[in-house]
């Protein structure tokens, strides 16, 4: 039975992709794959930046962190963009942008600083969510935006790209040339997103002289936007932010060298990403808010366990089902998110996309703050399962909404 619930959910996602412009799903993805691999570039190469500057805890854990945090900042005017000027050519910026980023930390860069403000610039490329987002959503019928929505999404795996080659490659180049090899994909995107997705539709009078800031704050005023907001900073928070200080929390706890590191990392970051389209295809087929309380219950559960702080042989499937399931739920989310903000999927992509960015910055701050002042990871590792217990909670009061006939936007 399982298996034929499967195959059915494997036709239903084939079927949905040849329902709208491929091109620019394609468009889409590269442009969050190339874009989601120069973002977490730092995290990458965070042991060998690390050591160069002798840095503490807390230094690293800034260090990894201020890209997630630039990125946060910029997906609100990058999703407003989206909407107002076009995603094409708002997408076709960003990626312009990463490539000044990366020539920096490649040229200069030669202090830790530096190193941040190269970090706070490579946030334009945390931005591409709110690129990549509205192009795959408008390319697609409303029937299967889960689907599309987490297949372009699913461009997050470039960390996978990130971690396996990122270190390897500072062993024959030095992280400086690395930054400088980064500029050959994001060139190489960039051209291909103008080739592959389709013009943006011009905006009507009315639309032109609409105030943007009303816009904004209407969106963030109503619950749901909010609510969606926090359980985006539990799942892509905790992916995006995971990801980055895994490989110092590697080499910190149990002595992972740079490389081994940086390959689980890797591993929890092509499940992660791989298993996001699945999460927006089931949430279309039984509804995103079902879904979600086993999938935070799923998240704190994991990361209790790997608060423990385990050997190695336990930590590695706690790990593996903490970022798995984080991913499953970054699909979820936004198939929910696309249902309650149809006409401005580009603002609410920019703007909970925001949200999740800012979750990523605080998990791996907090991990290095509160590991220099308690001597451990376990503290901010219990915190992490704590807040995504509490979004579980969210969840069993939002199931009951409509029930109560209260909605969730009132």
């Amino acid at each position: 039975m399982s298996f034929r619930k499967s195959d059915g959910v494997i036709r239903m996602m084939c079927l949905g992709l040849r329902s709208g412009h491929w091109p620019s799903l394609i468009g889409a993805w590269l442009h969050f794959e190339v874009s989601f691999m120069a973002w977490l570039l730092i995290g990458a190469l965070g042991v060998s930046i690390a050591e160069d500057f002798g840095l503490n805890s807390t230094q690293k854990g800034l260090l990894v962190a201020c890209p997630l945090l630039g990125g946060a900042f910029l997906r609100v005017v990058v999703g407003l963009a989206s909407d107002r000027i076009g995603a094409k050519r708002t997408g076709l910026y960003l990626l312009a942008g990463s490539i000044g980023a990366v020539v920096w930390g490649w040229l200069a860069a030669t202090s830790y600083l530096q190193v941040l403000g190269v970090g706070l610039l490579l946030g334009v490329a945390g931005a591409s969510f709110a690129v990549a987002l509205p192009v795959a959503s408008r390319a697609y019928p409303p029937a299967h935006q889960g689907l599309a929505l987490g297949i372009a999404a699913a461009g997050n795996s470039g960390t996978v790209l990130a971690m396996v080659f990122g270190p390897r490659l500072s062993q024959l180049v030095g992280w400086h040339g690395v930054f400088g090899l980064m500029a050959v994909p994001v060139v190489l995107a960039l051209i291909l997103f103008w080739l592959l997705v389709l013009p943006d539709q011009p905006m009507s009078r009315t639309e032109r002289r609409s105030s943007w800031w009303l816009e904004l704050v209407a969106a963030m005023r109503r619950p749901s936007m909010q609510w969606l907001c926090a359980l985006y900073g539990v799942t892509f928070g905790g992916f995006v932010g995971l990801c980055s200080v895994l490989p110092i929390f590697l080499h910190d706890q149990y002595g992972l060298d740079a490389i081994d590191g940086g390959s689980l990392t890797a591993l929890c970051g092509l499940l992660g990403s791989l298993i996001r389209p699945f999460g927006g295809a089931v949430a279309d087929r039984v509804g995103g808010v079902v879904v979600l309380g086993p999938v935070f219950a799923a998240i704190a559960g994991f990361m209790a366990g790997v608060a423990q702080l385990p050997p190695m042989v336990w930590a590695i499937p706690f790990l593996l089902g903490a970022i798995a399931t984080m991913g499953f739920g970054n699909g979820v989310v936004f198939q929910v998110v696309s249902e309650r903000f149809p006409k401005q999927i580009g603002v609410a992509s920019g703007i909970i996309g925001a949200a999740g960015g800012f979750g990523g910055f605080l998990l791996p701050l907090w991990l290095g703050v509160l590991k220099d002042l308690s001597g451990t990871f376990r503290t901010g590792l219990y915190l992490f399962a704590a807040v995504s217990a509490a979004a579980a909670i969210s969840v069993a009061v939002a199931v009951r909404w409509p029930r109560n006939g209260t909605s969730p936007d009132a």
